[in-house]
């Protein structure tokens, strides 16, 4: 059990520094998020985790011509611009502390609870604002909260939720939710239970598109033996993403889907670096009654026009 003290702070020029026992956790204001995460001697993060608006278009998107009305969440994916950052310690909102106001602190600053608040505004017309909160405690905890505000007139959302690349290949994960890949609207053959999966498969589909996507999820386990550093490398060890109320997707993948929507065929895939994890709190689904002209049906549409939000735990 992690020790339950105070957790040391330390207030840099545009980044806050939060350690606790046997963790660090670094937060960027410039880049919306956690830019470095540091867990059983590890570093988890390779890239600022960001909110996540787009999925590989899949051959039922294809057919109905679902990547035409709403490829704009693929720019909007890409291109995130961060218009706010907030901090508090201990439920005490603070002025922004980046230079000079940072200087007021002293070496020694502790917390029993930090929180910091990103607000992004998506390159749409008009622009819908999300809001990613992340609260730390000693206990080796990170509660995610997300909230996207929609705007009238935006096309509908593919999906909803936040994107982690880490910085080698994961071992595999393990899950407990149900089995297989399943999609809003191919749930029904999925048994609840608790799968272990080797490797990050991904589905061989003919045509790369999205993919491992696991829905009803009540925790995940990403496990990594490697490590970017050159430094002696250290025994396997892993993160945890876990619901907070209510069950979310995912799907863990070698690839994002950029590096997927850009491949026709399989070997034109980039060999495989990074681990890419998606949290999700809202998925459209993928149809099927054919794949020449019918959309998915109504009650698995993403409205981009109302609000989505969602939690979970990030578990060091």
């Amino acid at each position: 059990m992690r020790c339950t003290n105070k957790m040391a702070i330390v207030f840099g020029d545009l980044t806050l520094g939060v350690k606790g026992e046997g963790f660090h956790v670094i937060f960027n204001y410039a880049r919306g998020g956690i830019e470095s995460l540091v867990s059983g001697g590890r570093e988890w993060c390779y890239r600022t985790p960001l909110p996540t608006y787009w999925r590989a278009v899949t051959d039922n998107d294809r057919g109905c011509g679902f990547h035409l009305k709403s490829g704009c969440w693929l720019t909007a994916d890409m291109f995130q611009r961060v218009s706010g950052a907030a901090v508090t310690i201990d439920g005490q909102a603070i002025a922004l502390p980046v230079a000079p106001e940072n200087n007021r602190y002293s070496p020694e600053e502790t917390a029993e609870r930090v929180e910091v608040a990103f607000t992004f505004e998506t390159q749409t017309v008009p622009a819908a604002k999300t809001t990613v909160t992340y609260a730390v405690t000693p206990d080796g905890k990170i509660r995610v909260a997300m909230r996207f505000e929609g705007q009238k007139g935006l096309p509908e959302l593919p999906v909803f939720g936040l994107r982690m690349i880490m910085p080698t290949c994961a071992e595999g994960f393990t899950y407990a939710g149900l089995s297989g890949e399943t999609y809003p609207d191919r749930m029904a053959g999925g048994v609840p239970g608790v799968y272990e999966v080797k490797g990050l498969p991904v589905t061989p589909y003919m045509v790369p598109q999205d993919c491992g996507v696991h829905m009803a999820t009540r925790w995940v386990e990403i496990r990594r033996a490697t490590q970017l550093a050159n430094t002696p490398g250290v025994p396997e060890s892993g993160i945890r993403i876990t619901m907070d109320g209510e069950p979310f997707a995912f799907s863990c993948l070698p690839y994002t889907a950029e590096e997927l929507e850009n491949a026709t065929h399989h070997e034109e895939l980039p060999p495989a670096r990074r681990t890419v994890l998606c949290v999700l709190g809202a998925v459209r689904g993928v149809g099927g009654i054919n794949s020449w002209g019918a959309d998915v049906e109504e009650p698995y549409h993403v409205s981009a026009e109302g609000e989505i939000a969602f939690s979970f735990y990030i578990e060091l």
